[in-house]
């Protein structure tokens, strides 16, 4: 399995940006059966699930609901992340991320830990 994330930088509050994920080696279809999503970890903080999408539902923490938006590209097998109005408090290294099967763990979801994850891609946002 690979995950390889690209697009992030550095943006002034209110501004966005878009993640992608290039992803091989699971299912990557419409129907979504192995789980994928976003993990971000602020500098010095926790990691906290962004947004993650299988079979049953698309999710997305309600720090980010309204202002984010998770896709895919089924045919590309690419992951996006659409960041609109971002915040300071948004800034992180944000992580693409997958898991055989369904993104249902032993914690809420969205989803923070994965069997397997990308290199990340550092996201800046200045007040």
């Amino acid at each position: 399995v690979r995950l390889r994330e690209s697009g992030g930088g550095s943006v002034q509050a209110g501004g966005s940006l878009q993640l992608s994920c290039e992803i091989s080696g699971i299912i990557f279809d419409a129907e979504n059966r192995d789980c994928v999503g976003w993990v971000r970890r602020p500098t010095g903080g926790q990691s906290e699930g962004v947004a993650d999408v299988d079979s049953d539902q698309l999710t997305y923490a309600d720090s980010v609901k309204g202002r984010f938006t998770l896709s895919k590209d089924n045919a590309k097998t690419i992951l996006y992340l659409q960041m609109n109005d971002l915040k300071p408090e948004d800034s992180a290294t944000y992580y693409c991320a997958a898991q055989l099967g369904s993104c249902l763990g032993e914690k809420a979801r969205p989803r923070v830990e994965y069997t397997f994850w990308g290199h990340g891609t550092r996201v800046s946002v200045s007040s």
